[in-house]
């Protein structure tokens, strides 16, 4: 590079130009014969390295090199090129001084802002990579990796700052220091979502996908994103909730997780008897009842079964036998507490199948089977007076 800047001033001298307009053309011309040359480097590095590069990861049988080296990771790499080259070959063009500090520091500073973003890049690309591993799949760890990346910012900005100024890094640190308590007002639902996105993710509260209800701030849906700042909720009517992350440690929350892990959603509603109709089988009534065959297992008491009795019987028979109701969790149909409205009887079990429409079809069948095998038991639901009860 000496030597090409030598000839140049050569040339220019025997043009006949002073030396006061030779010696700015000379640095000119150096200036844009860097710029070229870092340039071609670039090029060659884009069209020719990185194509190299993406062929030999695509050929191995690992994944892990097409995270690390995606193409976001190269291109920010490729970002260095010019600016590493200017710095290197600066010197040679301009002349020691004020201009070539500036100039230099440019380059530093332009290198650091690069560096960064290549940092952010592989990290992004890391958590990528993590968010498709078996043991970290659907772990709420974007808040972390949004930490990670906000201190390496913090750093590069100060390392920015020390490098334009002529200082020590850990000068501006000391200065920073005083304002300790100004940045924790300002960054503190930052670092209170990070130290809560920690908890979360440590005693495993959240993950994207989970179903929370959350009253306190109407969320009752799907996560479908943790950050640093919110945890964002899409409810069932489509809206979006966003929720602090300190939140969700220092407030109660239900997390469905647990119910779809288990494969049964419970199913507990019951169904008001008209007392009136509570009494006791007859003999004839019996003697069909027996010759059903859900009458196995019927345990005999010693007197005259009574219908209800009966009926519960039946209902227990039902709901082990059909095929949507998860048979290797509780089961039961009881009595309740007597009411004004009636004897309630309550229906306890587990659908096989935990999605929402296949739940609710469920439910509606298995008591539109109740509803309907009532009277062959000689009972009836429990239903308040309307008005054509009083006309009739």
């Amino acid at each position: 590079m000496e030597a090409i800047n030598d000839k140049l001033a050569v040339w220019l001298q025997q043009m006949g130009l002073q030396e006061s307009i030779a010696m700015p053309l000379q640095n000119a011309g150096a200036v844009v014969l860097i710029l070229i040359v870092a340039f071609v480097v670039d090029r060659i590095f884009r069209r020719a390295i990185i194509p190299a590069i993406r062929k030999v990861t695509a050929k191995t049988g690992s994944q892990w090199d097409d995270y690390i080296l995606s193409n976001q990771v190269l291109d920010n790499l490729c970002k260095l090129i010019i600016p590493i080259s200017v710095y290197e070959l600066i010197p040679f063009a301009l002349p020691q001084g004020s201009l070539l500090s500036l100039v230099m520091k440019l380059c530093q500073v332009y290198i650091v802002f690069a560096f960064i973003k290549l940092i952010c890049a592989f990290i992004s690309s890391l958590q990528e990579m993590l968010s498709e591993h078996e043991k970290t799949k659907g772990q709420s760890l974007k808040s972390f990796y949004q930490m990670l990346k906000l201190v390496v910012w913090c750093i590069g900005a100060i390392i920015m700052i020390s490098t334009l100024l002529d200082k020590n890094p850990l000068a501006i640190l000391t200065g920073l220091g005083a304002g300790t308590a100004i940045l924790m007002l300002v960054f503190q639902d930052t670092i209170k979502g990070f130290v809560a996105g920690i908890q979360l993710m440590v005693n495993d509260m959240l993950r994207p996908g989970d179903w929370i209800t959350m009253p306190k701030y109407g969320a009752d849906g799907d996560v479908i994103e943790v950050t640093l700042t919110t945890v964002k909720v899409q409810n069932w009517d489509k809206t979006i909730t966003t929720v602090p992350p300190y939140a969700l440690v220092n407030d109660s929350f239900q997390n469905w997780r647990g119910m779809f892990d288990i494969g049964g959603r419970r199913v507990k509603r019951s169904i008001n008897i008209d007392m009136n109709t509570v009494r006791f089988c007859t003999e004839e009534e019996m003697a069909k009842y027996r010759k059903q065959p859900w009458m196995e297992g019927f345990e005999e008491t010693g007197t005259d079964p009574v219908n209800l009795y009966v009926f519960r019987h039946y209902m227990e028979y039902y709901l082990s036998h059909h095929p949507k109701v998860n048979q290797d969790m509780t089961m039961t149909v009881r009595q309740l507490q007597p009411t004004p409205q009636g004897m309630p009887i309550e229906l306890y079990f587990f659908s096989a199948d935990t999605a929402w429409l296949k739940y609710e079809h469920l439910q509606g069948e298995v008591f539109d089977h109740v509803l309907a095998m009532l009277h062959t038991f000689g009972l009836q639901a429990f239903q308040s007076p309307t008005g054509l009860d009083i006309k009739n």
